[in-house]
């Protein structure tokens, strides 16, 4: 059955390739009329023709990422959505060729799909990774062609210069080239009993660290609302305004709004944290500093 699925999507995209390889080519006016078109009428049928002309282009970008292991009709599709894109943006009154535009559209698209689905693992995400990405194996290959022998120190120096980055991501990312991802379900050892998953450590806190957490956060919660108790109405607002908000009202919003200097919401807020180091110690055996932490 896989060996079936498997030519028919050969006989189809060897379909494909045909049909585009055999769609007209387009001269420069007959381009532009057909994005005039698009662009000011929404003409559907100068849009067909005008995408379709150019899926050889798409093709051909495509066969440029064969070798990093993917369907080339993946490759074909997510092109094709880059062409979609060039057409949905180009702009047909400046001097430049749709198929020009376009490329740079589709090898963009491509490149994206390739980085999302090369590596489980991201492989990079600045422009320089995904330079370095792209043009390592070229780039080793000359200098290895040339010097005739493995790429060494050196070389990695030469890659780093010209592409503008850290020869250590130069080395880190030959390493991750030279790899190959393992599924975590693999068998480990010759018996196949134990898989690598079995082996991860699970960092997550056990039910009996969870409860406890949970407990002392309930305790803490109690400490504070009794010692707030203890706080008359002007010193309870100032507790709460200035410590028990992500975003705590400063010395001079609650001045204004008690009708008192900072300072003096501040003699009020050292007395009211006073009142409530020593309600929590009156009550409980905790440290009388445990409060600090929490407000």
């Amino acid at each position: 059955m896989a060996h079936t699925e498997s030519a028919e999507a050969v006989r189809a995209e060897r379909s494909f390739i045909r049909y585009s390889m055999g769609q007209p080519l387009l001269s420069r006016e007959r381009e532009r009329e057909l994005a005039i078109a698009w662009r000011e009428e929404g003409d559907s049928e100068a849009l067909h023709l005008l995408t379709h002309s150019y899926l050889r282009l798409v093709i051909a970008i495509a066969a440029k990422f064969r070798n990093y292991g993917l369907p080339m009709n993946d490759l074909v599709q997510e092109g094709s959505i880059g062409l979609m894109q060039a057409a949905e943006r180009f702009d047909p009154y400046r001097e430049v060729r749709f198929s020009t535009y376009a490329s740079w559209w589709i090898r963009s698209a491509i490149q994206d799909f390739v980085l999302r689905n090369w590596s489980i693992v991201r492989t990079g995400t600045t422009a320089a990774q995904k330079s370095l990405f792209f043009n390592l194996r070229r780039l080793r290959a000359r200098i290895e062609e040339q010097s005739g022998q493995m790429l060494d120190e050196e070389g990695r120096q030469r890659i780093a210069s010209e592409l503008a980055v850290d020869i250590n991501d130069v080395r880190m990312m030959e390493a991750r080239l030279s790899g190959s991802d393992h599924s975590l379900n693999l068998a480990v050892g010759e018996d196949g009993e134990d898989e690598w998953q079995s082996f991860l450590p699970d960092e997550r806190p056990d039910p009996e660290e969870n409860t406890r957490q949970s407990h002392d956060v309930a305790v803490r919660h109690t400490w504070i609302a009794q010692a707030l108790g203890e706080l008359d109405q002007r010193e309870r607002m100032i507790i709460e305004q200035r410590r028990l908000r992500d975003e705590g009202a400063t010395l001079e919003e609650l001045g204004r709004e008690l009708g008192v200097s900072k300072e003096r919401v501040r003699q009020l807020e050292h007395r009211a944290l006073g009142k409530m180091r020593v309600a929590i110690s009156s009550r409980t055996e905790a440290p009388r500093d445990l409060f600090l932490e929490n407000v």
